[in-house]
């Protein structure tokens, strides 16, 4: 089964990692690496990418032409996407594993930030009765 993990983090303007002290944003970034690499090696990674912050961010939506219609940057917002990871795994029970892990990714002074990973299985499709 495959699971999105989701890593919000709290938001109100760009990243707040970037005001952590250099050595504590290097052991975070070497943190996720190395989840990575568990899971790649493990063969239950699909794919993992951090986000650029809400700064960065628009929404888009189709104008009454069909052509795109942008509205943002919305850095205001409480809290935002800042990364995931696709996992095929053989129970939700392991893809709460691995986002609890995630979740304990060292913050300043190398303390966990104890962050909320949002779990979701990957739909393949619509549910039968739909079809």
């Amino acid at each position: 089964m495959k699971y999105m993990l989701m890593m919000n983090t709290p938001g109100g303007g760009p990243y707040k990692i970037a005001q952590w002290p250099q050595a504590d944003i290097k052991a975070h970034i070497a943190f996720m690496i190395d989840l990575n690499k568990k899971l790649h090696q493990s063969g239950e990674l699909v794919g993992a990418e951090g986000l650029a912050g809400p700064n960065e961010a628009k929404q888009v939506r189709a104008g009454k032409d069909g052509k795109p219609v942008t509205d943002g940057v919305f850095p205001e917002t409480k809290e935002f996407l800042a990364g995931y990871w696709i996992v095929d795994v053989d129970s939700p029970e392991r893809a709460y594993e691995i986002a609890a892990a995630a979740s304990a990714a060292p913050g300043p002074g190398g303390a966990p930030l104890n962050m909320p990973i949002e779990v979701r299985q990957v739909m393949s499709g619509p549910p039968p009765e739909f079809l």
